[in-house]
C-alpha cells in the first residue's frame, strides 16, 4: 500500500484496543509478502507484537495475524526471531487447528505449520537449529491432540480451496519430511497412517474435480512425492532375514492352501519330521524355490504388490492356483511372475523414475493453465486396483493365447501395451471404473494391432530414412501395379443392368419412345482408347461366350471424357497429388433400393449434336471425327457445356470400385474407393515385409536388434523335413 506509515501500523498492532489492532493486522497481510517492506517491519520492532497477536488473539484479528505471519515467512523473514519458544508456539497452532473451525483462521494456522516443517531442509538452516524444525518440531503437540492427522485430512475435502490447499502443502511438509529424515521403519508407519485415513481417495478425488486449477501445485507435489514413495519401496531389496519381509512371503505361501506334507520314516526320535515340498514356492509362479531374488528388479513393492492381491482376492487366488494345478508344469500361467511383471509395467508406465528436476518443469508448464492431461496422473493413486486389473488381463491374455512357459516375455509385451493404451492414454476426468472395464474388454484383435503398430515405429526408429524411401518406391510400384489390373478389368467388359434406377431418369424414358434393353455390355478396346458398349435384352449364360468387340456397336472416345460421377463410397486420397476435378459425388437417389450408378461426363464432338447426345448419351461418340475433336477440346472445352455420355450401373460393389477406379486411372488420375485403396496398401505391405526378410541381423544399424546388439540373432529354424508345398496367406486369415 503507497504511503503507507509501517512505524505507526506497527504501534497500532500494540494498542490494547482489538479495532485498531485488527484494522493494522488488516492492512500487514496486504503488505508483509514485499521482501522490502517487511525488512522495514522487523527493524521497526513489528515481529515480536505480530508473534503476540498470533499466540493470544482471537477472530478476524487471529485470522489476518496468522496470515500476516505466514506470508513473513514465506518471503524467508523472521527466523531468527522465532527460534525461542518455537516448540509452544507450534503447539498453540495446533491447537488451533483441532480446535478451531472458522476457515480463516485454519488457513493461515496451516499455512505457518508448513513453513516451519518445510524450513528444516532451507539451506538457510543452521545445522544446530534444524532440532527446532520439521517433523519433529510438531510431535510434542500431536502428543497433545493425536487427532491432529485426522482432522488435516479432512480438511481436504473443504469447500474452501484455500483451506484445501493449505492443507495439502502441510501434508507434503509432513511427508516430505519424513522420508528424509524418518528411519528405515518410521517412514513407512507415518506413510501407512495417512493412507488409513483417507489421504489418498480425497488427493485423487481433488485432482478429478474442477477445482484442479487452484490446487494445481500442492497436487503436483502430492503426485510426485508418490512417485518417490514408489521409487522408495523398489529401492528396499527383499530380505528374507527381516521379519516384515519373511511374514509377507510366509502369508502369500499360507493364503495358497498348500497341501499337507506326508510324515517321513521315522528318523529314530520320538517325532516324525516332515517333508519339504519340492515344489513350495514354483507352485505359486516362482521360478526357482528361492524366490527372493526374483524380486531384484521391483524389491518390496513387488512383494506389496503380490502380498495385497492375495489378501484381498484370496478366494480367486486359490482357484486359480487349484485350476492351474490341473495342466502340465509348461502351461500353467506363473501367478507370482505375473503379478511382479506388472507391477514393473506400472512403475514405468508412471515415470517414477523421473528426477525432481523433470518435476521442476512439470511447475513451470503449470504457468499455462493448459496441457493438465499431460501431467496430473489421478491413476497413480490407484495403483492397487491397476494392478489387479492388469494381473486379470495377464490371466485372461495367457488363457486365449494357450501361452507357454517360454511365452512368458511375449505376454509381458502384451500387457505392457495394453496397459500403455489404456492407462497411457487416460484423460485426468477418466475414472479407474472406467479404465478396469476397459481394460477388461480390450480384444485380442485390437491388441495385436496395436503390436504391429510398435513394430512398425521399432523399423523407423531402426531406419529410419531408408525405410520410409523404400515404402514410397513400393506405394508408387503398388498404384502401377492396381492400376494395370483395373486397366484390365475394362479390357475383359462386364455386364451392367440398364434399368432406371432414378426418378429423372425413369422420367426420361417415359417420355422418350425407344424401349430400353434391360442389359448393357461394356468393354474397353486394346488400344485404350475407346469404350464399346451395347444394349441387350439376353444376358447370355455362364458357359456362353459374352460379345465380342466387334459386335458391340457403340463406342464413347476417351478422349471426350472430361469427369466421372457416381453415388459410390469413396475415401479421400492419401496421395498429395491425387485430384478431384474427374470425380463427382453424385447425390444418392431417396429410394434405399437403388443401385449404384456411374455416369461418364464429357463434352460433345459438335453444337449441333449435343441435344441428341443429350437425349440419348448411349449414342454419344459415333462420328469418326471424335479423335479431331478431342484434340481440339483442350483449347475450346470451357466454352462448352458438360453432358452426360455414357451410364453405367454396376451390380455389385466390387465391380463398381473396378470400372470407377479403372476410368479414373485410365485418365490419368488416382483412385478413390476404398476397396481399391486397400489393396494398394496390402500389396505394398507385403511388398515391405518380403523386402524385409532379405535383412540380416548384422546389417540394423548400429545398434542392432539381435542380442548383444551384434550380428546374433535368433537361430535360423532348421527345414529338415519340411518340401516346398507353402503359401502365401495375403487375405490374413
Amino acid at each position: 500500500m503507497d504511503g503507507l506509515d509501517v512505524a505507526k501500523l506497527v504501534e497500532s498492532l500494540g494498542r490494547d484496543e482489538d479495532g485498531p489492532r485488527k484494522m493494522a493486522a488488516f492492512k500487514l497481510q496486504s503488505n508483509i509478502g514485499d521482501p522490502s517492506f517487511a525488512d522495514v517491519f522487523i527493524s521497526e520492532g513489528g515481529l515480536t507484537r505480530l508473534r503476540y497477536l498470533t499466540l493470544h488473539a482471537t477472530g478476524n484479528t487471529l485470522a489476518y495475524s496468522l496470515t500476516a505471519f505466514s506470508r513473513l515467512l514465506e518471503v524467508d523473514k523472521g527466523w531468527d526471531y522465532i527460534n525461542q519458544d518455537v516448540v509452544e508456539r507450534v503447539g498453540q497452532v495446533v491447537e488451533l487447528v483441532v480446535t478451531h473451525p472458522l476457515v480463516n483462521i485454519l488457513r493461515g494456522a496451516m499455512a505457518i505449520l508448513g513453513a516451519i516443517v518445510s524450513h528444516q531442509h532451507s539451506p538457510k538452516t543452521p545445522s544446530n537449529q534444524q532440532e527446532t524444525f520439521g517433523f519433529r518440531a510438531l510431535k510434542p503437540a500431536i502428543a497433545i491432540y493425536p487427532q491432529f492427522l485426522e482432522m488435516l485430512v479432512s480438511r481436504l475435502s473443504s469447500a474452501d480451496h484455500a483451506l484445501c490447499a493449505n492443507a495439502l502443502q502441510l501434508i507434503n511438509a509432513l511427508m516430505r519430511d519424513a522420508i528424509a529424515t524418518g528411519g528405515e521403519g518410521e517412514w513407512p508407519r507415518f506413510i501407512t497412517r495417512l493412507q488409513d485415513l483417507g489421504v489418498i481417495k480425497s488427493v485423487y478425488s481433488l485432482m478429478q474435480s474442477q477445482a484442479l486449477q487452484d490446487l494445481a501445485q500442492p497436487l503436483l507435489e502430492f503426485q510426485a512425492l508418490t512417485k518417490v514413495l514408489l521409487r522408495r519401496w523398489r529401492d528396499v531389496p527383499v530380505d528374507l532375514h527381516k521379519p516384515e519381509h519373511r511374514r509377507a512371503l510366509k502369508a502369500i505361501h499360507l493364503a495358497s492352501k498348500p497341501e499337507k506334507a506326508s510324515d517321513s520314516v521315522e528318523d529314530g526320535s520320538e517325532g516324525q519330521e516332515k517333508k519339504h515340498n519340492p515344489e513350495k514356492w514354483r507352485r505359486l509362479g516362482f521360478e526357482t524355490e528361492n524366490p527372493s531374488w526374483e524380486f531384484e528388479e521391483t524389491g518390496y513393492l513387488g512383494m506389496m504388490d503380490l502380498a495385497d492381491y492375495v489378501r484381498k482376492h484370496e478366494d480367486a487366488f486359490q482357484r486359480l492356483l487349484l485350476e492351474q494345478s490341473t495342466f502340465p508344469p509348461r502351461t500353467r500361467c506363473p501367478i507370482a511372475r505375473a503379478s511382479l511383471a506388472v507391477t514393473a509395467i506400472l512403475y514405468d508406465q508412471f515415470e517414477a523414475d523421473r528426477s525432481d528436476l523433470d518435476d521442476a518443469r512439470a511447475y513451470q508448464t503449470l504457468e499455462t493453465r493448459s496441457n493438465y492431461d499431460k501431467i496430473f496422473k489421478p491413476l497413480v493413486f490407484q495403483w492397487s486396483r491397476l494392478h489387479l486389473s492388469g494381473l486379470q488381463a495377464f490371466f485372461r491374455l495367457w488363457k486365449t493365447t494357450a501361452a507357454e512357459r517360454e511365452d512368458f516375455p511375449k505376454m509381458v509385451d502384451l500387457v505392457r501395451i495394453l496397459l500403455e493404451a489404456v492407462v497411457g492414454s487416460a484423460k485426468r476426468e477418466k475414472t479407474i471404473e472406467e479404465v478396469e472395464d476397459e481394460v477388461d474388454d480390450f480384444d485380442c484383435e485390437r491388441l495385436r494391432q496395436l503390436q504391429m503398430e510398435l513394430f512398425q515405429f521399432t523399423y523407423e526408429d531402426t531406419w529410419g530414412h531408408h525405410l520410409r524411401q523404400v515404402r514410397d518406391e513400393l506405394n508408387h510400384e503398388a498404384l502401377s501395379f492396381m492400376k494395370e489390373q483395373r486397366i484390365r478389368c475394362l479390357l475383359q467388359g462386364a455386364w451392367f443392368s440398364n434399368t432406371p434406377t432414378t426418378k429423372d431418369e425413369a422420367y426420361h424414358l417415359s417420355q422418350s419412345s425407344e424401349s430400353r434393353p434391360p442389359f448393357r455390355y461394356a468393354k474397353l478396346s486394346s488400344n485404350r482408347r475407346f469404350l464399346h458398349y451395347s444394349d441387350f435384352d439376353i444376358k447370355p449364360s455362364d458357359d456362353e461366350a459374352d460379345p465380342t468387340l466387334d459386335s458391340l456397336i457403340q463406342k464413347l472416345d476417351l478422349g471426350l471424357v472430361s469427369s466421372v460421377a457416381s453415388n459410390i463410397s469413396t475415401k479421400t486420397p492419401t496421395s498429395k497429388h491425387s485430384s478431384t476435378s474427374t470425380l463427382k459425388q453424385q447425390p444418392s437417389s431417396n429410394n434405399t433400393n437403388s443401385s449404384t450408378q456411374i455416369t461418364i461426363f464429357g463434352y460433345l464432338p459438335s453444337s449441333s449434336t449435343s441435344h441428341s447426345h443429350a437425349r440419348n448419351p448411349s449414342k454419344s461418340s459415333s462420328n469418326p471425327k471424335s479423335i479431331a475433336h478431342s484434340s481440339h477440346r483442350k483449347d475450346t472445352r470451357h466454352h462448352r457445356e458438360e453432358h452426360p455420355l455414357l451410364i453405367l450401373h454396376p451390380s455389385t460393389h466390387s465391380q463398381a470400385s473396378e470400372w470407377l477406379d479403372g476410368l479414373l486411372m485410365l485418365l490419368g488420375q488416382q483412385p478413390l474407393t476404398s476397396e481399391t485403396r486397400k489393396l494398394v496398401d496390402l500389396v505394398a505391405e507385403y511388398g515391405l515385409k518380403i523386402r524385409l526378410l532379405n535383412v540380416r541381423f548384422d546389417e540394423q544399424g548400429p545398434e542392432g536388434m539381435g542380442e548383444g546388439g551384434g550380428g546374433g540373432g535368433p537361430e535360423v529354424p532348421s527345414r529338415e523335413g519340411l518340401d516346398e508345398a507353402y503359401y502365401y496367406d495375403m487375405g490374413g486369415s
